[in-house]
């Protein structure tokens, strides 16, 4: 990858990866992986950043007690803060790629994004929030693309596994592919698992704002997308999936909003026929859908007050009912979780068959892999990081803002992602109705 200009100066990467928000409880998990896998490149040099040296000396004492590698007085410190233009300019002008693991976006993610833009650094995150990932596209998509930077959001569990598998899915459909519905089981057991506070944090006030998308996708000034037949089944909020014999809800991240932009790309850039996806995910019980339910009605109370959202976000583990805490989970709980999105595919053997508006093909697949949120997400972020270092000749334009199915689609990340303890599979082949 060649370096970047800011204002007309070639200017040297010392860093080909620096984890930005490295010893918060996300990047402490990022740095362990890049130690594990950071010898599988070439000759690959990365730094970690933060606002405090000595918080990143011990993530790097941490990890190097945890992997085995020596990282104490071989990996770089570097001082950066949100707050602090200039440390940001001088971190984003030693770097090729910043990992950005500081959330919640909405408070934290812009100033970094506009520094990567600004100093020619490219930048992935690992956000869920959709009003951030849009907000970002909206504002720094044509200055990203005059820059030569590219901004890749979502590069974690929210939603590569949900991206990455359409994509996959549109390459092995034996026919045109019209709907896709994924629905989301997680695993665990044990003790089970729990969420970290800043994912919970994330959610109180992406509910809080939700109206915000509705103004924010209106300035884009999209043209309307195709409305192909059969549209997608239209799901209640509760109901009974009878494929997977469970419960379900749609499924509260960025999932569709991600797919959503993807497939807008995908048509309007390269002429592909959009693709009508849905995301649910599947709840194990009666008794755990009858929580989740009195749960949710708590949260979406609370959520839209300021007082609410102090309480919610001073005892996440009372009013998640034990789902989130400020410490997050453990080790032993971490590895004994897991994740399986089951994708259901229908759509049309030949354009004969799909002008007659009637599905004659349907296929089963999943993408599963480990504990979502902590291990699962460092191994995508990292992937995506290598990909994007490696392969900028198979990404899309010279820049720009993008989702990981625009960017990577042609790509080795899903080969990638086999090798690193995801799994693509195909559950049934693609059969007549």
């Amino acid at each position: 990858m060649a370096s970047p200009v800011v204002d007309d100066v070639k200017v040297e990467r010392i860093y080909d990866i620096t984890v930005f928000g490295a010893s918060g409880f996300t990047g402490q998990f990022v740095v362990e992986e890049l130690a594990r896998v950071v010898d599988e490149e070439n000759d690959l040099k990365w730094a970690v950043a933060g606002r405090s040296s000595e918080k990143l000396r011990a993530i790097l004492v941490q990890a190097q007690e945890i992997t085995g590698k020596t990282l104490e007085n071989e990996i770089d410190i570097v001082v950066a803060n949100v707050n602090d233009e200039d440390s940001l300019k001088t971190m984003c002008q030693k770097s090729k790629v910043i990992l950005n693991c500081v959330g919640p976006y909405r408070f934290f993610g812009e100033q970094l994004v506009r520094a990567c833009v600004e100093n020619g650094c490219h930048h992935i995150d690992i956000s869920g929030e959709p009003q951030f990932l849009e907000g970002i596209q909206l504002n720094y998509g044509s200055k990203a693309e005059n820059a030569g930077v590219y901004v890749i959001g979502s590069c974690g569990f929210d939603s590569i596994p949900a991206d990455m598998g359409v994509c996959q899915i549109r390459e092995q459909f034996p026919g045109i592919v019209n709907t896709i519905e994924s629905f989301l089981t997680a695993s665990s057991s044990g003790s089970g698992t729990v969420g970290h506070y800043g994912t919970w944090q994330s959610a109180i006030h992406g509910f809080a704002n939700s109206k915000e998308l509705i103004g924010l996708r209106k300035q884009f000034q999209h043209k309307p997308m195709p409305r192909y037949q059969p549209r997608l089944t239209k799901r209640s909020s509760v109901f009974y999936h009878d494929q997977s014999s469970k419960w379900a809800i749609p499924f509260p991240g960025s999932d569709v909003s991600v797919v959503r932009r993807t497939q807008r790309f995908m048509h309007e850039k390269e002429s592909m026929r959009p693709i009508q996806y849905g995301a649910y995910v599947t709840i194990s019980s009666l008794f755990s859908l009858f929580m989740l339910i009195f749960g949710g009605l708590i949260f979406s109370i609370l959520a839209r007050y300021k007082f609410g959202r102090n309480l919610l976000e001073k005892y996440p583990r009372v009013f998640s009912f034990g789902a989130f805490s400020h410490d997050g989970p453990s080790r032993q709980q971490m590895a004994e979780s897991s994740f399986t999105f089951t994708f259901y595919t229908e759509g049309f053997s030949s354009k004969e068959v799909e002008e007659k508006g009637k599905h004659d093909l349907k296929m089963v697949t999943k993408v599963s892999g480990p504990e979502p949120g902590y291990v699962a997400t460092p191994i995508a972020m990292l992937q995506s990081a290598f990909v994007l270092l490696s392969e900028t000749d198979k990404i899309p334009g010279s820049g720009g803002v993008f989702t990981p199915g625009a960017a990577f689609a042609k790509t080795s990340l899903i080969k990638r992602l086999m090798e690193h303890n995801f799994k693509f599979t195909t559950v049934t082949e693609a059969k007549q109705i």
